[in-house]
């Protein structure tokens, strides 16, 4: 038996998708930019790709940028911003970032901007009045993601971009785990730029999308052609572009009742793992994607080798054919303390011990029930002797 509980790493491509995708690749392959009958077929493909993801998030299709993904649209609304300035600004994140916006920032810290990094509470989340409080003269840039990809917090988005707005501060969200599975309409969300992603809303890797409201300039990170508006020079990914709308369309079609059953199975994990032991939930237990559930292993004292980490259940559930994510960062087979959960206020001791379990359109209530009975024997085996002979695990 095979469950994948991975979703928010990547999700697989539809099938509506990969038809439309083989399509553009035999039959219209021609370059967008070309005004012959050919680069316009591939043009009109990618401009109703445009449209339907635009209407995703409500907004104009002119308001929506093509990238390689939300690590290019997370780069773009940093980067972009930034080189509108001669000098170094003053720009605020939070301390649960993706890397996609941390690192970025990271170099803009190094050319001599001031950075400031909001702190977050324990379940992983923003105070407003912090935000508020952090605000400078020379602040030219908010970025806070909105559902944290490692422990599932929802931060309050809209309260955060309303202070933005008043004063007068371009406000940007990572709602790359957000869009496709939570409604958002940004004529009414109060955000400036937001990162959105095709891999994970069931379109193909490669191809992604960041939305710029009406108004707020950026300066191109590369230059080139003067495609995508001449935001992002390079000829355009038609095939996966083209995949990506069809997602969006989908996603937007069936938004309403996938969002309450993936709820609806959410709680149903959280329920058959609340009286484990050796288990702490991670992020919000209710104001969080619908899709996702994490929490830290809780060793009893002196029972347990300092070893047995996020990683090792990673491993030993794929053992058993269940596929999750551990949320500590693994550099050269070494682990390290999840910065995202350092950032919440949990040791370095149990920030490594983080794990993440994000279902998706094909997770079954019988995929939730397996999982948590494995998932308990698991634990149970590692607590009691993590020197023990490996499980054998029953098949159905």
């Amino acid at each position: 038996m095979q469950i994948y509980l991975d979703y928010s790493a990547t999700t697989p491509t539809r099938p509506e998708a990969i038809a439309t995708m083989q399509q553009v690749f035999t039959q219209q392959w021609g370059n967008p930019s070309s005004l012959h009958t050919w680069g316009q077929r591939s043009a009109t493909l990618v401009e109703r790709a445009r449209i339907k993801v635009a209407n995703l998030i409500n907004t104009a299709p002119e308001s929506i940028i093509f990238t390689s993904g939300g690590t290019e649209a997370d780069n773009m609304a940093i980067m972009g911003v930034a080189r509108c300035y001669g000098k170094p600004q003053h720009i605020i994140i939070s301390g649960v970032e993706h890397s996609a916006i941390s690192e970025p920032v990271k170099m803009l810290e190094n050319w001599g901007w001031q950075v400031t990094r909001l702190p977050v509470d324990r379940q992983g989340r923003v105070e407003p009045q912090q935000l508020q409080a952090a605000l400078q003269p020379n602040t030219v840039l908010v970025s806070i993601i909105y559902g944290q990809n490692e422990v599932g917090t929802l931060q309050p988005i809209a309260e955060l971009g309303n202070i933005c707005r008043s004063y007068g501060v371009l406000f940007h969200t990572d709602a790359v785990q957000v869009v496709g599975r939570l409604l958002v309409d940004v004529q009414k969300l109060p955000v400036d730029l937001l990162s959105l992603s095709s891999h994970k809303i069931y379109g193909p890797q490669g191809a992604g999308a960041i939305y710029i409201r009406k108004g707020v300039e950026l300066v191109p990170l590369l230059g080139g052609g003067g495609q995508e508006m001449k935001l992002r020079s390079g000829t355009q990914a038609v095939a996966a572009i083209a995949g990506f709308g069809v997602a969006a369309e989908l996603a937007n079609e069936e938004i309403a009742t996938e969002t309450l059953r993936l709820s609806r199975l959410r709680d149903r994990l959280f329920a058959q793992m609340v009286d484990n032991p050796y288990v702490i939930f991670t992020g919000d237990r209710w104001d969080r994607l619908p899709h996702h559930v994490s929490f830290c292993i809780v060793p009893p004292e002196n029972e347990i080798d300092d070893k047995v980490t996020g990683k090792t259940l990673v491993r030993e559930l794929n053992l058993a054919g269940i596929g999750i994510s551990g949320g500590s960062a693994c550099n050269s087979g070494k682990v390290t303390p999840s910065p995202v959960l350092l950032a919440m206020g949990y040791t370095e001791e149990t920030a490594v011990r983080g794990v993440r379990l994000t279902l998706g359109r094909e997770t079954t209530e019988a995929d939730i029930d397996w999982t948590a009975m494995v998932l308990k024997q698991i634990l149970t085996r590692l607590m009691v002797n993590t020197n023990s002979q490996k499980f054998n695990y029953v098949s159905l």
